[in-house]
């Protein structure tokens, strides 16, 4: 048997990359590609406790565990009352959870000024009784996945971190950066070393990964347990994988670009899965001079016209060329008949 890098209280954690939870983007199609490239933990995207105590609607669907097992699944929910956080878990736990995770980095405002996201970092009593109740009365490890805090003058990932530590938590994932910087800025990998050295369960980094030499450096910097990635995976899964996208192939990308077509359409269905495709299309092509085609998958209706039009682009684009060469070409020849 394999050594697992790291623990989540009692639960075996193989491999050291994570995919980052995102709204709109880690669903089931999506996680599915990152497991196979080697993503150690599948975060779902984060669900309101409200919608959870409510009637099925379509916001459960978040919670969905792909057919063939996410082992381990974290679920990811987010509020701004304990015990109500608490009902929300307790009602979704044998949905097939493995670990809850509470939201306390979501820099939305409609989230973060009502007290939830990372507006919860600015109550730790909140945060000392939400993890209290939660390693009490669930029978899953409850983890928590946090920023440096509400602004640059209101740092206080540590002490949060120790708080959620001291009542429960078992892993803390931190993004080096503040609420009011969002995505911008330079990501701080200081923070995540001294969190680190300041508690005694699993830390994962987060921010500024982009390369697989950054996965190396940011677990060489910080000695972190574990790597999230988010934005640089989004068409790009193989970072998991710790293969840089530079040196595939044009037939490797459409390759995978097929099977997540397969599972986005096993998934949602052919209207809702041709959509979703939509998304990530960009992001599977980015770099590359193909806005015609992008412009052409936008009109796509049926699977079979999206997939002429795939073919369309394979005979367009060199496929034994890999990414790096094909980044150098400023326009790819619109095949005979192509139909943009």
């Amino acid at each position: 048997m394999p050594t697992p890098n790291f623990h989540v209280r009692d639960l075996p954690i193989y491999g050291d990359t994570i995919l980052s939870p995102m709204a709109a983007y880690s669903d089931v199609p999506f996680r599915a590609i990152c497991r196979q490239f080697g993503a150690a933990m599948n975060y779902t995207e984060f669900v309101p406790t409200e919608a959870l105590l409510c009637k099925p609607n379509p916001l459960w669907r978040r919670l969905d565990v792909h057919p063939a097992g996410e082992q381990p699944m974290v679920f990811q929910i987010f509020g701004n009352d304990a015990h109500t956080i608490l009902r929300a878990a307790q009602r979704i736990v044998d949905w097939g959870a493995d670990i809850i995770d509470i939201n306390m980095g979501c820099s939305a405002p409609q989230i973060s000024k009502k007290g939830a996201g990372v507006g919860m970092m600015r109550q730790p009593k909140l945060v000392a009784e939400t993890f209290r109740l939660l390693s009490r009365h669930l029978n899953v490890p409850v983890t928590g996945k946090l920023r440096l805090g509400w602004d640059e003058a209101n740092q206080n990932y540590l002490e949060i971190a120790k708080i959620m530590a001291d009542n429960g938590a078992a892993l803390v994932a931190l993004h080096g950066r503040t609420r009011s910087q969002k995505y911008r800025g330079q990501a701080d990998w200081d923070a995540i070393a001294k969190l680190k050295q300041a508690v005694n369960v699993p830390v994962l980094g987060n921010g500024d990964v982009r390369t697989v030499a950054d996965i190396d450096r940011l677990k060489a910097y910080t000695h972190c347990d574990g790597v999230m990635i988010g934005r640089a995976a989004l068409g790009n899964p193989w970072l998991l994988g710790r293969i840089e996208r530079e040196q595939l192939t044009f037939g490797e990308i459409t390759a995978v670009l097929r099977q997540h077509l397969y599972e986005a359409l096993t998934y949602y269905g052919t209207t809702v899965g041709l959509q979703n495709m939509n998304r990530h299309l960009k992001k599977y092509l980015s770099g590359l001079a193909l806005k015609p085609f992008l412009r052409g998958f936008r009109n796509v209706e049926t699977v079979p016209a999206f997939e002429d039009l795939l073919c369309e682009m394979e005979t367009a684009v060199p496929s034994h060329l890999p990414i790096a060469k094909l980044r150098k070409i400023p326009h790819f020849p619109l095949p005979v008949g192509a139909k943009l």
